[in-house]
């Protein structure tokens, strides 16, 4: 599975030869893209079976950008936002959302803040939440039929991933070097799971910290792995929020390990609330910005 953004990921050598189906469609201003994969040594995926999940999955990601889009006029959101939408009277999954991002403030201690600018903005935390839920809604249950081993989409380069149970299927998710586009810093093997990335690579400095109003600057990218794609996005936020040298948080539920990376090109490696390793790796050595 090769998702657009910084995240690839790509088949156990031990069972290339599996059949794919990859469907791909304009989601959330990115590209998300659905990946089917059948038994070891089968045949093609029978894509008169799988389709219909695939565009239903890709409609409800469509239906909750309509929700959702900050950059959308029409959206619930943005009509909460300029006071002409009540907030009771909005799709019932913006209350959903609402009540998740109090928890995620109150599990980080407000390092994610949903109504940091002054008003409801749930960017970024939904992205993730909406295709998690989708997946979970449209995609996993294809691994019910015959003939599918593996399932699993990209959105922007965050990835949600599910493998049947008794299959040897192994994701690899390569985590692209921030400072080098193209190279791989490392590469996470995951079963069923999901991977976020997040960090001042690609867009700048645009994550605030509400604490102090300021852009977060001491990660370059922050790499969660999680059982859930909504959680992994929270956190990988957050950790850029809380910064380099803090480590506190990763021990919160849900969240199985991760890698941080320093402008600077220094690694962090941890696994549950553990530090696996901390290095200055040479070959990602460079100029502090």
């Amino acid at each position: 599975m090769e998702p657009s953004g910084s995240d690839r990921t790509g088949p156990d050598r031990s069972v290339r030869d599996r059949a794919r189906l990859v469907r791909t469609a304009p989601i959330m201003g990115t590209v998300a893209s659905i990946h089917v994969l059948g038994d070891a040594g089968g045949g093609p995926v029978d894509e008169r079976e799988v389709q219909p999940a695939i565009d239903a999955c890709f409609q409800e990601l469509a239906d909750l950008e309509r929700i959702f889009s900050p950059f959308r006029a029409d959206s619930d959101i943005s009509r909460i936002r300029a006071g002409v939408l009540a907030p009771a009277d909005a799709d019932c999954r913006v209350a959903v959302v609402r009540g998740e991002c109090e928890e995620a403030k109150r599990l980080t201690h407000g390092l994610f803040d949903a109504w940091h600018q002054g008003w409801f903005d749930p960017t970024g935390y939904v992205k993730g939440w909406a295709t998690e839920t989708a997946a979970r809604h449209r995609l996993e249950p294809l691994l019910e039929m015959d003939g599918v081993d593996a399932v699993g989409i990209g959105v922007g380069g965050d990835v949600q991933l599910f493998t049947a149970q008794g299959s040897d299927w192994r994701w690899h998710v390569g985590i692209a070097d921030p400072a080098a586009p193209g190279s791989v810093a490392a590469t996470i093997e995951v079963r069923t799971g999901a991977v976020a990335t997040s960090g001042i690579a690609e867009r700048g400095s645009h994550i605030i910290d509400p604490r102090t109003g300021s852009p977060a600057t001491t990660v370059a990218s922050a790499t969660v792995v999680a059982d859930g794609l909504a959680t992994a996005d929270l956190w990988a936020t957050t950790a850029v929020i809380a910064g380099f040298d803090d480590l506190s948080w990763t021990g919160a539920e849900g969240v199985r390990s991760g890698i941080l990376i320093s402008p600077s090109g220094e690694i962090r490696r941890w696994a549950g609330s553990i530090e696996l390793a901390r290095w200055q790796d040479p070959a990602l050595t460079r100029p502090s910005r």
